[in-house]
């Protein structure tokens, strides 16, 4: 199992040199990768007094593709993930030089997680169709690869329309890996079909493993080897005690997780250095080497 860190979005602040900090002590302990969370806006409360997103306007988040271009110069070996970006409230041809570009600066350590989001706000003000997200990000993901995979492309899509054009340079990967977040049944049909990998949001209880269960069903029935199909569980610091660490890290290897990604927000840390002596604490329990 590859094990990696989240990097704190909300919490780790403005300043550059922390942000270098904090990746390359990430890569030093041993970590595989870091993984990115994502949002472009964040809804203003003040004229919405019935707002119950777990993110408003007063959330910092670094947008993904610029901090990994600064990490892909500060870091030698750590994968780079976003888990997830949202798809469908962008521009595809966009997201595919934007990624094909963190690649090649990176030497191919860019794993696309992506997802359809759940903030209208955004799509709003990115002017993209909210309810659409789901089935227009099957797409997108197609003319990406197709974008990451040949110099000149053709498509005609439902939506996206390409006449003879590609993007230069191209990815280091071809294609670079993507893989989808979410929960629902048409997302586990949908990494079935054309996902690399799949991100689960929850602990490794009776429903996840009956999410995995159908997620391998539907595999199947793709005419896809169960194998093929990486999942990447997460560990919340903040809901897990030390004590069920490791139990929590087998029990998720045991449903077939082949990643585990940790999470050390929500403790009420003071400064970047605190997520940075957390993740030691939990190399030590774990048993993460170099």
């Amino acid at each position: 199992m590859r094990i990696g860190a989240i990097f704190p979005q909300t919490e780790i602040g403005n300043d550059p040199i922390a942000i270098r900090d904090y990746a390359q002590a990430v890569e030093s302990m041993g970590y595989t990768h870091v993984l990115v969370y994502d949002h472009v806006v964040g809804a203003g409360t003040a004229t919405r007094p019935d707002w119950n997103g777990p993110y408003t306007s007063d959330h910092a988040f670094h947008e993904p593709f610029v901090l990994f271009g600064y990490l892909a110069g500060l870091t030698k070996h750590i994968e780079l993930v976003t888990g997830v970006l949202i798809l469908p409230q962008r521009q595809t041809t966009l997201v595919a030089k934007q990624a094909a570009q963190v690649d090649l600066l990176s030497g191919g350590r860019l794993r696309l997680g992506v997802g359809v989001g759940w903030n209208p706000v955004e799509f709003d003000a990115l002017n993209e169709n909210f309810h659409d997200r789901g089935a227009r990000s099957e797409e997108q993901i197609t003319v990406m690869r197709a974008l990451w995979t040949e110099p000149v492309i053709d498509f005609r899509g439902t939506w996206h329309h390409i006449d003879a054009a590609g993007i230069n340079p191209l990815p280091v990967q071809r294609p670079i890996p993507v893989w989808i977040g979410g929960s629902v049944d048409a997302t586990l049909e949908r990494v079935a079909r054309v996902g690399d990998g799949w991100f689960p949001q929850g602990p490794p209880d009776d429903p996840a493993r009956r999410m995995v269960e159908q997620l391998y069903s539907y595999t199947e029935a793709a005419g896809r080897a169960t194998g093929s199909v990486g999942i990447e569980a997460r560990l919340n610091v903040k809901s897990v005690a030390p004590a069920g660490w490791e139990n929590y890290t087998r029990d998720w290897r045991q449903l077939g997780a082949t990643h585990l990604t940790i999470n050390t927000m929500g403790m009420n840390f003071v400064s970047p250095q605190d997520h940075i002596d957390m993740l030691w604490k939990i190399r030590e329990v774990l048993g993460i080497t170099r």
